[in-house]
């Protein structure tokens, strides 16, 4: 069986050395580079990927993964799309080769997209840019996705692990322009629309934002309920900032009826209710959004659903309630989860009496 890895590079010669040794595992590597200046053709070259090097005006990254796709050769069983500032963790190959069967198209495995500040995984979901070869192409001009000329046929590789290593100091700024001709190109795309939306609010362009979000929902295509969910979060987050409190809580009610298995939407009820200073209901929505145990593997989680922030929230709740020990208790689980929080600290050392 082979197995090519192929990539689109620019100015990541920083990376380069990492990103080589986690792909070790494939029978060759091809990057696409569309104009570094800081040596990263050289770099990977010596390191032994085949290198093209070619600009891509206007720029698109569905027009840049093609174009690398098409270097890999003919005779590949498997072909493995990755970026530079992401890392196959080792065994990668055993495990992939275990899990694709006959006729697979596509394998779905764990992507670690970030990592919290103690180092444990953030947000995370599950992948599919590794495919069988002359069955798909990639489209769309930005958050680009593979479509396929046949019917997808999905194998799960439990074990092999993706992790994004982004570089903070790169901008995606041009990533709004891309979405808006995106979303002209394929209007009945609704992860596209769903896509915009988000990105207006990353921009602070609120009222667009819940425009935007509210046609998403509005699309008869839309019916994935975390997504769904999601955008319903997005809107409260602005209806928030533009001052509209009552109307954000109704969304993120609406939100929790969405996805009742997620934390998320109960978690930022939690947070208005404290910023309202309405407890009762801050403690209601935290035990609630503590009951659900089982975080799903999509893109739309928030990993502060997922630690210190319902027990820290519960535990300020108990407290101006009037219920010491319960606050107490859950003051000490966030504590747990966010050891070095030292508002959470503080907080607990009041609550027990420590302070002086």
């Amino acid at each position: 069986m082979k197995i090519y890895v192929y990539a689109i590079a620019k100015n990541e010669v920083g990376f380069a050395g990492r990103w080589m040794a986690s792909m070790a595992e494939a029978d060759g590597v091809y990057v696409l580079d569309t104009g570094s200046v800081d040596g990263t053709p050289e770099r990977l070259a010596a390191l032994g990927a085949h290198v093209t090097e070619r600009t891509v005006d206007p720029w698109r990254f569905d027009t840049a993964r093609n174009l690398s796709m098409e270097m890999v050769p003919a005779d590949g069983d498997i072909l493995v799309c990755t970026d530079l500032d992401e890392v196959l963790c080792p065994g990668w190959r055993k495990l992939l080769e275990g899990a694709w069967r006959p006729g697979c198209t596509t394998a779905r495995y764990e992507y670690v997209w970030s990592f919290n500040p103690d180092g444990s995984d953030g947000v995370k979901y599950l992948y599919e840019k590794v495919h069988r070869p002359g069955v798909c192409r990639w489209t769309h001009p930005v958050h680009e996705i593979l479509s396929y000329d046949v019917p997808k046929v999905y194998c799960d590789v439990p074990g092999m692990r993706l992790e994004h290593h982004p570089d903070p100091t790169k901008s995606r700024g041009d990533y709004l322009r891309l979405l808006e001709m995106s979303v002209a190109e394929a209007p009945e795309d609704d992860r596209n629309r769903h896509y915009l939306g988000r990105e207006y609010m990353f921009h602070g362009q609120w009222e667009r934002a819940v425009k935007t979000l509210r046609e998403h929902l509005a699309m008869p295509t839309a019916t994935w309920r975390p997504e769904r969910a999601a955008s319903m979060r997005y809107i409260a987050r602005c209806l928030l900032e533009m001052g509209r409190a009552e109307q954000a809580e109704l969304w993120l009610l609406r939100a929790v009826l969405e996805a009742p298995e997620q934390r998320e939407a109960l978690v930022e009820l939690a947070r208005l209710m404290e910023r309202q200073e309405r407890w009762r209901e801050c403690e209601r929505y935290c035990r609630l959004a503590l009951d659900n145990r089982k975080r799903d593997l999509s893109y739309t989680t928030d990993p502060a659903a997922w630690g210190a922030l319902p027990w820290d929230l519960l535990s300020l709740a108990c407290w101006y309630q009037g219920h010491r020990d319960w606050a107490v208790n859950c003051a000490r689980q966030a504590l747990a989860l966010e050891p070095d929080n030292a508002r959470i600290r503080r907080n607990l050392a009041l609550m027990q009496g420590d302070m002086p």
